[in-house]
């Protein structure tokens, strides 16, 4: 993967995480909302994290194991921000269905590294 392509992903990784805390910053959120709104706050920052850590890595095979990671908590992020759709109030919805969208893009480029990517040795 090109440098500026790597910078780019994370760029995106960091801002969708931004985007997650924002929408959930917004309003009172109802009592339904609170656990799925913070397993989506762990799971979005842990999309970003888990790809720095990837490109970080010391081995091969610890760099396919964080881009998997990364993946997995993509498409968590992806279902917790699904059910926060259908029990947020109306006025966040459309922002919490362009977070579904822009998780589930993560997690089909994810996948696509992690095809990719040199078996490890």
């Amino acid at each position: 993967m090109a440098k500026g392509t790597q910078y780019e992903l994370q760029e995106r990784t960091y801002q969708f995480a931004v985007s997650v805390r924002r929408v959930l910053s917004e309003e009172d959120l109802p009592p339904v909302c609170w656990e799925d709104s913070k397993q989506l706050l762990r799971s979005s920052g842990s999309v970003g994290a888990n790809y720095i850590e990837a490109n970080d890595s010391l081995s091969q095979r610890d760099k396919i194991y964080r881009m998997r990671v990364a993946r997995k908590e993509a498409s968590e992020s992806r279902h917790w921000a699904c059910l926060l759709s259908q029990t947020l109030p109306a006025s966040l919805r459309d922002e919490m269905a362009t977070i579904e969208d822009e998780a589930d893009q993560l997690a089909r480029i994810l996948t696509t590294i992690v095809k990719k990517l040199p078996p490890a040795e």
